[in-house]
């Protein structure tokens, strides 16, 4: 055996054992990185990386399976930690509930990439090759889970980008496109590593990545140019209720109050539209008694779209209400996507024996939900695509409406989340949502971060998380259909076809010889 093979079997012994595991852990904690608020891609592509490379060592199927569960395990452990924070609201009643949900949540997802990466040995059934075939599965994991059980798109690989001049393609190819696109040019950078050639092959790797960013910031940097859409002027309120506090009947008229005086206050020049966050009053929207009127009076003319909660019968809504200069309801939207044990709970039946409700409710056991994306024509203020919270995470459900809106409003309680990291990585989201359809988003949020995003997915303004204040400011324009408005995700469904019957035949011959 010579030297090089004899390190090679060490090294295999070596990650054999608990060694193995820890650096699966940690590989996937350090990828995670790249996510929101700590946005270091560069991170991320070396914790991406190593994951290639320890994949690479895996001699069979189990041990490729259990290798990508542990680095999901770590990816998604601190990416989403946050996922224990709604837990700790009511902790008394919910907080024994928090380091389970950590743990099932990170289990959980660590069975996709765990798939992906036993797939990618089927594919290859020997240690070595295989890392084209896993940038493939790995794909096609992220995939599987944004659409799988409801869908959970978050923290998609891609979104290490979000914060770099890179997040301008994602008009092109969308979040799954990019997904492909950025574990093909880790596969690259450690092919060029091992070439004979390395170090000029790297600085072409790297120069290659340097030109897309540089014409990434030269696309991002043009301001959309004035197109046929409304010009508005758009009045943001925060009024920063703690989770813990919102419910309290001594503070709800605070927080009502708040929202009344960000609201009358004069500006020159005066909003077109005010715009509250997610269930921002403290009554139910069709209640005979519930003050609308009083909200619209207040608002100078300008139209008033709140949050709040609406009852029909036994069925409560999650909804978005537009209101008349009078304070009758003009429009309403209730949100269709709900969060699974927040705002309703599956086998809801079976839960309620076991006396659970979902986080959100405060009638009956949950929300009920709305019949699926709109779009709601204004009049003069234009077309707008409403979201509540959760739904601005599925970037392939905004491309459902039949018409194309001049602007997108996504209004949410980012309290649930935390400090953290939550709200930091739902507002990236919520850019990358922009970026892709080329749409502008205001976006309104109870505690921060309360943000206008422009067609390009660049924040123009916004109010830090955990004050309270409004925030005035114009609506940019939207740009034309983007690539990936017209064609979604099913370019990369069809290059992941492509490449899948590739390295099936591959397989099977090899096989067969």
């Amino acid at each position: 055996m010579n030297d090089k093979a004899a390190a090679g079997a060490g090294l295999d012994a070596w990650l054999a054992g608990w060694r193995g595991w820890l650096a699966a852990i940690v590989l996937g904690a350090v990828s995670a990185l790249g996510q929101a608020p700590f946005s270091l891609f560069w991170l991320a592509l070396a914790g991406f990386a190593g994951a290639f490379l320890l994949f690479q060592r895996t001699p069979d199927k189990r041990r490729a399976f259990w290798c990508g569960w542990a680095i999901g395990v770590g990816y998604a452990a601190v990416a989403m930690s946050w996922i224990v924070e709604p837990f700790l609201v009511d902790i008394q009643v919910f907080g024994w509930m928090a380091p389970f949900a950590l743990i099932f949540m990170a289990s959980g997802f660590g069975l996709f990439w765990g798939a992906a990466f036993a797939g990618a040995r089927w594919l290859c059934p020997y240690p070595g090759p295989g890392l084209f075939a896993l940038a493939v599965t790995w794909t096609i994991a992220e995939i599987v889970r944004s659409y799988i059980l409801t869908g959970f798109p978050w923290g998609l690989v891609s979104y290490i980008w979000i914060d770099t001049p890179v997040l301008q393609y994602f008009a092109l190819i969308g979040p799954q496109g990019m997904n492909l696109a950025t574990l093909l040019l880790v596969v690259l950078a450690i092919y060029a590593f091992r070439s004979t050639y390395r170090y000029l092959a790297l600085a072409g790797v790297a120069a290659g990545l340097g030109v897309l960013i540089f014409v990434g910031s030269i696309i991002q940097s043009q301001p959309p140019a004035p197109g046929s859409g409304p010009t508005l002027n758009v009045r943001m309120i925060q009024p920063n209720a703690p989770q813990d506090q919102k419910w309290d009947p001594a503070m709800m008229p605070v927080f009502y109050n708040r929202q009344l005086g960000l609201t009358a206050e004069l500006s020159n020049p005066a909003p077109d539209v005010v715009v509250w966050p997610e269930v921002a009053v403290p009554f139910l929207l069709n209640d005979p008694d519930a003050p609308l009127g009083e909200i619209a009076g207040v608002a100078g003319g300008a139209t008033v779209i709140l949050g709040g909660q609406r009852r029909e019968g036994p069925r409560v809504f999650n909804s978005i209400a537009v209101l008349e200069d009078d304070g009758a309801i003009a429009a309403i939207y209730d949100k269709y996507h709900l969060v699974p044990f927040g705002e309703y709970l599956p086998f809801q039946d079976l839960m309620a024996s076991f006396g659970l409700k979902s986080m959100t409710a405060r009638f009956g056991s949950g929300f009920s939900a709305g019949p699926g994306p709109q779009v709601l024509d204004l009049g003069r203020l234009g077309k707008v695509l409403p979201l509540i919270c959760y739904e601005g995470i599925f970037p392939h459900e905004l491309r459902r409406v039949t018409e194309r809106p001049d602007w997108m409003l996504l209004a949410t309680n980012d309290a649930w989340f935390g400090k953290l990291t939550g709200p930091y990585q739902h507002l990236a989201q919520a850019r990358a949502r922009s970026a892709e359809l080329g749409v502008p988003m205001i976006r309104v949020a109870n505690t921060g971060i309360s943000a206008l995003i422009d067609a390009r997915g660049q924040v123009v303004d916004s109010l830090p998380l955990g004050v309270a204040g409004r925030l005035d400011v114009a609506l940019p324009p939207a740009l034309p259909p983007t690539l990936y408005a017209t064609a979604g995700d099913l370019p990369v469904f069809i290059v992941l076809l492509l490449a899948l019957g590739t390295l099936l035949v591959r397989k099977f011959a090899l096989t067969a010889s």
